[in-house]
């Protein structure tokens, strides 16, 4: 999408991709509740029973498995639409040394005939020959590498650590029944239908307001609000745990919900964002995989670190791992002026494809000027 779109909608393009995410988190939560919801219907399964814990294991068994498998229908759509579309004119043009076929490729898209200059091309490509592991890579892109890569992987430790407070923050919603012993498919249902009320009103309105107000703000902006606000909400409910959890429940789904909202209206849609604008062509997709496994990475020390530190849900221990994880946040706010604003200006003029000096290396006044185009890159 980076390299499809224009530079004056190409940010909200590519945070509306990433925000389909929210929808399918959405989608999700429907598919469990209606198919736990069939299941009750169908083995007539009490909601619940005060005295003893129902056994519906074969029933709940076949549930997550059917819930499982229908995930592979938009897998294998995807699939198929990936396949029936073009490479990028870009990546054709500058990787593939192809003028001739990136101008039929721009031109099925376009619906209007586009010059092929192959001699320019070879010059263009020629300027802009370096390897990722050189020292010319290193030079002007490397602290961009090293910002999009420490930053996504410390948002995603906090990102998949949220998850932390829920066996207290949804009994206090009153979305989950508490203190009743569930069978396995009621269990299912209750916790669908607390993750889609949290994604409905939390997390998915955050994707879109990076989508209507990424232009408007900047990527940066965006970035530094959300990580500032991720460790501000965390830190109280560290701070104040136990006073939210049994005297203040509205406001510790507040900040339960707020936290949501901005880690998608923040980090968790910019790191997304800025590796497909900051990095040449030729090696746009690796170092946005490059950031992307770092926040794998992320995940990894969430999963096998912050959560498995509070594995028997001691109410000390989540305190503990609440102040590290707005520490975390804290460490990606300082980490995210390693990388610059992206946004109105073309992806040539960003890396320094277009001949002019690179964000890294031109003085402020170069900075200034560079963000008038020229005829060559306006339309980009």
């Amino acid at each position: 999408m980076s390299e499809y779109a224009n530079k004056r909608t190409r940010g909200a393009f590519i945070a509306a991709v990433f925000a389909m995410q929210g929808v399918g988190i959405i989608f999700a939560g429907l598919v469990s509740m209606i198919f736990s919801a069939l299941f009750k219907a169908y083995f007539e399964a009490p909601i619940y029973s005060k005295d003893k814990i129902l056994s519906t294991q074969p029933e709940g068994d076949l549930l997550w498995r059917l819930v499982l498998m229908v995930g592979a229908i938009p897998a294998a759509m995807t699939y198929y639409w990936r396949m029936k579309m073009p490479e990028t004119g870009r990546y054709t043009a500058i990787v593939e040394g192809n003028a001739k076929q990136a101008a039929a490729d721009m031109a099925r898209v376009l619906d209007i005939e586009i010059i092929a200059e192959q001699d320019k091309l070879a010059e263009f490509k020629a300027a802009n020959n370096y390897s990722l592991w050189s020292g010319e890579f290193f030079e002007r892109h490397g602290r961009h590498l090293i910002g999009t890569m420490s930053c996504w992987f410390l948002l995603d430790i906090a990102f998949y650590s949220q998850n932390l407070t829920q066996k207290d923050i949804y009994p206090a919603m009153g979305l989950i029944d508490k203190d009743v012993a569930m069978n396995a498919i009621d269990e299912v249902f209750q916790t669908s239908r607390a993750m889609f009320v949290v994604a409905l009103f939390g997390t998915f309105p955050g994707y879109w307001f990076t989508v209507f107000f990424i232009e408007k703000m900047g990527r940066h902006k965006i970035q530094l609000i959300g990580f500032f606000m991720m460790s501000l909400f965390m830190f109280i409910i560290g701070i104040k745990y136990e006073y939210l959890k049994e005297e203040n429940k509205n406001l510790f789904a507040l900040l339960y919900g707020l936290t949501f909202f901005f880690a998608n209206f923040g980090p968790n849609s910019t790191t997304f964002v800025l590796p497909a604008e900051l990095f040449p062509t030729r090696v746009r997709s690796t170092c946005h995989a490059l950031s992307a496994a770092a926040g794998k990475a992320g995940a990894m020390v969430s999963a096998f670190g912050i959560q498995y530190y509070t594995l028997k849900g001691e109410t000390k221990k989540i305190k503990t791992a609440m102040i590290i994880l707005a520490f975390t946040n804290l460490l990606g706010f300082f980490c995210s002026f390693l990388v610059t604003e992206t946004k109105g200006r073309s992806l040539e003029e960003i890396s320094g494809e277009d001949g002019r000096e690179s964000e890294l290396t031109a003085t402020p006044n170069d900075r200034v000027s560079g963000t008038r185009q020229d005829s060559r890159t306006e339309k980009m």
